[in-house]
């Protein structure tokens, strides 16, 4: 069992999300029969319900719920239960307004929509807590449910809270992180703009003015907050689920959404940690014109990647199966032949050990009625139906792949105090481009990698299972992630770090001190002259005699430790011929420190000189379109190859390896079909 969930799926199951209080209940026991010839085996239920166990206030019933619950057991269905709070009923938002969210204009968010409560409503809290406690009591034992799901999307679409609540909630959190308003006033750099405060009264979330301005470091606070706050709300709910669920029922919630640190969510709160995987999203979206290789769908794989750092063996609760869009919002297309497929590899190959389709059936009525289903509105069978059952038949191949881990020898870094910085500084937005990019760059080069977040409980042992990890650029450091960098570059490592590192505090001040600030020992670097590139400007670095791309930011280096190399320099502006890349030995390691933002051109550079780049391609070559994933299980090796193209791809096996899915030996050149996904073992 991994250290960092409490839950694991001993077999790669399929399910589907179900809403009986949409359905006559004459559908309910055919429509079971009908999911589990499918191969579908578990239904997720009852997460905007909340009416239908108690539709005025204080009276509460199962009567509804008992009886779909009874054809549950009767046909063999396994049910994952969801709390309702995320729609609280239109009597409890009238009686108690109170627990409405405000906009920062302080606009009331009226009943109707979904998300439209604020966390820190103690009256919220009370309501919501019986409820669940009704719930939980009530079905707790209950021999057909194999797992709870808090709430639904926590801070999905509404991830800012202005309501009174917030600020009285926001004033206590400040004063237990800062105990005296001097230091409140010291951490959030009040003298400036005359905003120092003389008592906690005067301190309120972030309000509304006629200019964009903030104070950064009150944003910053706030965000935190925000996040504190969500998990908060979910801590109350899974505490009282624990009370009343069987051993080896799982408390799970499905996310993964902004102002969040979903990892402390995770431990504070769950068991695992399941995710919306909806690829076809990347066709609402327009691509960068720049770019000359669109990932589309192939995309999800970065959010995926995201998620496996939360929970290594997680579960997708709602994947895509049909179009998408609101009658408001959104109009993806309907997946081609095969992407349901393609889709459901895709999280497989990332580390899920369940899929969950949503939904069954399209609804009829409401904001989702152009978010489609499994089955359209007539309940007819379809090809994507027909397409279910043949997944069923490729998952009951794939079970010796449950649980296996997921192969990654490099990883990128982040940590939660540069995402929330990001979101609130435009300079540091301007970078954050590398992210995408490091991607893209491990994608097309077929070089499996992972996401690595520094956390309050991370140890040097979560790094040293990489052989190179790149920290983009980390403008908030502390001297806790410094201890552990330290270690992790002592023990062997190569860490890569990019330009503008360690600019900032926690606080998000800048201290007086010359750039990387606590890095700069470990770097053998300072930045004596930093500057953005101008929209008419190309900038370049000499890489040991390749050139690279620098754009965006460019910090110019100068060395501070003797036994620091020159790697690169800038072949442009008023710095040309200045340093611009370094390498520091430190004990059994190194050191890379690059003064600009990465590229996937130059991260290939990268790769290729720390011998990174490619580590399969002596036994597979892949074209671009398609997709490399490595897990391991019990000696095996397991090698997903995801065709994410509309046409088909030659892919090339240099060693003999079984196709998983037909039982036989595959040598040599191999052509897959368009969305087409194969798995090879050694064997």
């Amino acid at each position: 069992m991994n250290s960092k969930q409490n839950y694991q799926w001993d077999k790669l199951s399929l399910g589907v999300c179900y809403y009986p209080e949409h359905w006559d209940e004459k559908l309910w026991k055919d429509d079971m029969q009908r999911m589990l010839l499918a191969g579908i085996k578990t239904i997720r239920i009852a997460e905007f319900a909340w009416s239908k166990f108690e539709p005025t206030e204080g009276k509460f019933t199962f009567e509804f719920f008992d009886g779909f619950m009874k054809i549950v057991e009767e046909v063999g269905m396994k049910v994952i239960f969801g709390t309702p709070t995320a729609t609280p009923p239109a009597w409890l938002t009238e009686k108690y307004p109170e627990v409405l969210n405000r906009t920062k204009s302080e606009v009331v968010m009226r009943h109707g929509n979904r998300r439209h409560y604020n966390y820190n409503s103690l009256k919220y809290q009370e309501l919501c807590s019986r409820i669940v406690e009704h719930i939980g009591g009530h079905y707790g034992q209950h021999p057909s449910i194999v797992g709870w799901q808090i709430d639904n999307e926590l801070n999905c679409g509404v991830s800012e809270f202005y309501s009174e609540s917030d600020t009285l909630a926001f004033r206590r959190f400040l004063q237990d992180k800062y105990q005296t308003l001097d230091v409140l006033n010291k951490a959030w750099g009040t003298v400036f703009w005359n905003q120092t405060y003389t008592a906690w009264e005067e301190v309120y979330v972030p309000r509304y003015n006629d200019s964009d301005s903030t104070n950064p470091h009150e944003v910053l606070d706030y965000t935190r907050f925000i996040s504190d706050s969500a998990i908060r709300f979910c801590k109350m709910q899974s505490d009282i689920l624990r009370k009343f669920i069987t051993p080896g029922v799982f408390i799970t919630t499905n996310g993964m959404f902004d102002n969040i640190d979903n990892h402390r969510m995770e431990k504070e709160c769950l068991d695992v940690y399941t995710y919306d995987s909806y690829p076809n999203f990347a066709y609402c979206l327009v691509e960068d014109p720049k770019n000359n290789f669109t990932l589309n769908d192939r995309k999800w794989s970065k959010y995926l990647t995201e998620v496996r750092s939360i929970c290594p063996h997680f579960g997708i609760m709602e994947q895509q199966s049909g179009a998408n869009g609101w009658n408001t919002r959104l109009e993806a297309p309907a997946p081609k032949p095969g992407q349901m497929t393609l889709w459901t590899m895709q999280s497989i190959a990332h580390g899920a050990d369940y899929i969950s389709f949503f939904r069954w059936r399209t609804c009829t009525m409401g904001t989702e009625i152009y978010w489609h289903g499994i089955l359209d509105y007539d309940n007819c069978d379809n090809r994507k139906l027909e397409e279910v059952r043949e997944i069923h038949e490729w998952v009951d191949k794939l079970e010796p792949v449950t649980g296996a881990e997921y192969i990654a020898n490099v990883g990128i870094i982040k940590d939660y105090s540069n995402i929330f910085d990001t979101q609130l500084d435009c300079w540091h937005q301007r970078l954050n481009n590398s992210d995408m990019e490091l991607f893209v760059a491990s994608q097309l080069t077929h070089t499996p990698m992972d996401y690595v977040y520094l956390q309050d409980d991370s140890e040097v042992v979560d790094l040293t299972k990489y052989s190179v990890l790149f920290y983009p650029h980390a403008l908030i450091l502390s001297e806790k992630k410094m201890t552990l960098l330290k270690s992790y570059v002592e023990q062997g490592g190569c860490l890569i770090l990019g330009c503008r590192t360690g600019q900032k505090d926690e606080t998000g001040q800048c201290p007086m001190t010359k750039m990387p600030g606590l890095a700069a020992d470990l770097a053998g670097v300072t930045v004596s002259e930093f500057t953005f590139v101008g929209s008419n400007e190309d900038s370049y670095v000499n890489f040991l005699g390749t050139k690279i791309e620098a754009p965006i930011f460019n910090d110019i280096l100068e060395i501070n430790v003797e036994n620091t190399k020159v790697l690169g320099t800038y072949q442009s502006d008023f710095y040309d011929g200045r340093t611009a890349l370094v390498e520091h030995p430190y004990e059994k390691g190194r050191v890379l420190y690059y003064g600009s933002t990465f590229t996937r051109e130059n991260t290939k550079a990268f790769l290729a000189y720390t011998n990174m780049l490619s580590p399969y391609e002596e036994i597979i070559k892949l074209p671009q379109e398609c997709e490399l994933c490595v897990r391991k299980k019990a000696g095996k090796t397991y090698l997903f190859i995801l065709n994410y193209a509309h046409k088909a791809a030659q892919i090339n096996l240099v060693q003999p390896l079984m196709n998983i899915k037909t039982g036989l030996i595959e040598n040599g050149t191999i052509e897959i079909r368009a969305y087409e996904t194969r798995v090879y073992s050694n064997y």
